[in-house]
């Protein structure tokens, strides 16, 4: 009987919740370790995904904002990716810019 009222909308309300009041008591007294979802590297809250996934179920924009996060974390953010430095001037007020190619 318990496992059909978590098979419901408010019922899996209540589990998360549980869920997230267990996650954040063991955290604070230091033995987060002993939860299955938390390893020693894993840091933050752990209920907010949960949660998460529940609005992103009723709501299309948070759906897509998701999934604009995960491709965002397999993306590289090189800081070298920009352009050179001392190779380029840009002088926003003059409306000019230089750019010297590199000697090769």
């Amino acid at each position: 009987m318990p496992l059909l009222v978590f098979m419901t909308l408010p019922g899996l309300v209540i589990l998360l919740t549980a869920l997230a009041i267990v996650d954040q008591l063991m955290l604070r007294a230091g033995r987060a370790g002993l939860l299955p979802w938390r390893n020693s590297a894993r840091q933050g809250q752990i209920s907010a995904t949960g949660f998460e996934q529940l609005h992103a179920t009723f709501s299309p924009g948070k759906q897509s904002e998701l999934k604009e996060r995960q491709s965002a974390l397999l993306l590289r953010d090189d800081e070298e990716d920009g352009a050179p430095p001392n190779r380029t001037l840009v002088d926003l007020e003059g409306g000019t810019a230089v750019v010297r190619l590199p000697r090769g």
